[in-house]
């Protein structure tokens, strides 16, 4: 009995700190790739908003080839190896490293420069895209079948609620006083250049846990050529054998195409909402701080609701909300109330330090329905695939889920660039993405909800 109590309390432990893994990275996305050093490389890197968008769209979008390139070869690499730590720690570093070197960026392209900003963000996307594969594929043989669903939306409200943490430091420490913390210059841009380095530490320590108390599986003990030879053969077998897993083949290709829409609606938002209402650092701080506490209610919904009503009608519920919260916050411009009503520009209708306009106050309404939809899918579509993943190939599966969210990830990236391009607009630019969602969000209706409390598998 004390054994079945300890071994519980182990299991228990591993989870946490299997959550606690999101705490640690998914900051990255928050601070580096919406709101701090994105709007920092568009506005003074690049020193243009529409110019740059188009630049950081391109970026993310050469990013997302290469982890569909790499992630399901990987993936069944890593089920042919047995273990899945290593990897998850090999792009650990690859991510604490490239976040590192974007100190290096500085004003107007000097330093690092464009090139070698691109090449570090393009580095710590793959790195941040692989461990998740790994780390993912963890979950189902970690928790079980009918408590998925909580344990996946678990990881994303507390990834989001680190990523508040975060962005509060850098605005108390960094924004807010006369003089910045560890004497940064605020006229070089020191403070938004600090936040790649500030990330790779949070990062360390906080993975830590992850490595020392989450079991992973045993090792097979096969040598590496070994593995590698499984691995691509792996994949080419269940590629020719599709038809057998007809029903999660479907969510992948249907993931794929609203994943496109929700990845640039996630990494754009700071980008866009700086540069339409000419939002400074500290707007911008403020404003992710707000999403992200609503983008963890989202985690945390959205996978107590897959347990309860299907991960399915979960997944049809979040995308939906997304959608009309998406075309509605297109409207609001510092001229501009719901696309047609004129606004006096700049008159304030709130006696409040910050967002004090009606336009923001819709607008940042809007994207708080956003925030929590959007996180909610995410929860819901990995608990998806844990639930129809055939055990034996659940990294491989992990994998080609990757391979879903970036085999077509540069498309609505540079969808986005060259919208926003030809239209000189960032409105019409990000309109474009509504068109990923909506049929993503029809083709939901072809895939089979799984049986949540049966754990059944194709």
């Amino acid at each position: 009995m004390v054994s079945a109590s300890r071994a519980q309390t182990r299991a228990s432990r591993g989870l946490l700190c299997w959550a606690l893994f999101e705490w640690a990275r998914n900051p990255y996305v928050l601070v580096i790739t919406i709101y701090i050093y994105a709007t920092y490389f568009t506005r003074d890197i690049i020193g243009d908003p529409v110019r740059g968008q188009a630049l950081w769209a391109a970026i993310q979008g050469y990013a997302g080839i290469a982890i569909a390139v790499l992630a399901p070869f990987l993936g069944a690499m890593a089920d042919a190896g047995g273990r899945r730590k290593p990897w998850v720690a090999g792009f650990a570093l690859l991510l604490a490293v490239s976040a590192s070197a974007l100190w290096f960026g500085k004003p107007g392209g000097l330093g690092l420069g464009l090139v070698g900003v691109a090449a570090a963000v393009g580095a710590a996307n793959v790195a941040y895209d692989a461990s998740m594969v790994f780390h993912g594929a963890m979950l189902p043989w970690l928790a079980p079948q009918k408590r998925i669903g909580r344990w996946s939306g678990a990881g994303y409200a507390l990834g989001n609620v680190a990523g508040i943490l975060l962005l509060i430091l850098v605005l108390v420490f960094f924004y807010l006083p006369a003089h910045p913390a560890f004497g940064l210059d605020r006229a070089a841009h020191e403070p938004e250049r600090f936040s790649g380095p500030l990330c790779a530490v949070w990062f360390i320590i906080f993975a830590l846990p992850f490595f020392v108390w989450t079991p992973d599986r045993p090792a097979t003990n096969l040598p590496a050529r070994e593995r590698f030879r499984r691995g691509f053969a792996s994949v080419a077998a269940t590629l020719n054998n599709v038809r057998r897993y007809r029903n999660v083949a479907t969510f992948l290709i249907v993931r794929m195409i609203y994943n496109d829409g929700l990845n640039v609606m996630l990494s754009f938002g700071g980008v866009y909402a700086a540069g339409v209402f000419r939002w400074g650092e500290t707007e911008v701080a403020a404003y992710g701080i707000i999403l992200s506490a609503f983008a963890a209610l989202g985690g945390w919904l959205g996978g107590n609701l897959a347990d309860r009503i299907g991960t399915r009608r979960a997944l049809q519920l979040s995308l939906s909300g997304t959608i009309v919260a998406a075309i509605l916050s297109l409207g609001f411009a510092p001229g501009r109330l719901f696309f047609v009503v004129p606004y006096p520009a700049g008159k304030v209708v709130a006696a409040l330090p910050l967002f004090s306009t009606a336009p923001e106050l819709f607008y940042i309404g809007t994207v708080i329905v956003i925030a929590i939809c959007l996180v909610a899918t995410y929860a819901n579509s990995r608990t998806m695939l844990a639930r129809l993943a055939p055990e034996a190939h659940v990294t491989e599966f992990f994998g080609l889920y990757a391979l879903s969210g970036e085999a077509t990830g540069f498309l609505a990236p540079l969808a986005v660039a060259f919208a926003t391009s030809a239209s000189s607009s960032q409105q019409w630019g990000m309109g474009v993405i509504i068109a990923f969602l909506a049929v993503g969000l029809a083709g939901l209706s072809l895939v089979k909800d799984p049986n949540a409390g049966s754990g059944a598998r194709p």
